[in-house]
């Protein structure tokens, strides 16, 4: 009896390049002061973590990676007040892992 093995469905990865991308679209021909790139960076990522369909990833090199993944539905979770047992549906979170810089960074001991 052969072995059965299920394939793992590639998560969609998105780069600095694609932010770079979506940053050139929104300041075509505009002057920009740093107000409004910093903001346009973080409408950028956030506008590229809501295409997510189901999961995606944008890792940003020396940073670390965002990524939007699909939780499983609850059909027992507990009401913890009422005691009840309530379905908790399907849903998206986001996670963030640091990359290796910042990672050495917060593992220093504190002084």
């Amino acid at each position: 009896m052969e072995p059965t093995t299920e394939k793992k469905l590639r998560v969609r990865t998105l780069t600095k390049k694609d932010i770079e991308i979506k940053l050139a679209k929104k300041f075509e021909g505009r002057k920009i002061s740093e107000k409004a790139a910093v903001d346009a960076l973080f409408d950028s990522i956030r506008e590229l973590l809501m295409t997510a369909s189901p999961d995606l990833r944008i890792e940003i090199r020396d940073f670390g990676v965002f990524e939007v993944k699909t939780t499983k539905p609850k059909p027992k979770a507990r009401n913890l007040k009422t005691g009840e047992f309530v379905y908790v549906p399907a849903r998206k979170k986001m996670h963030f892992k640091p990359g290796k810089l910042l990672k050495e960074f917060l593992k220093k001991p504190l002084d």
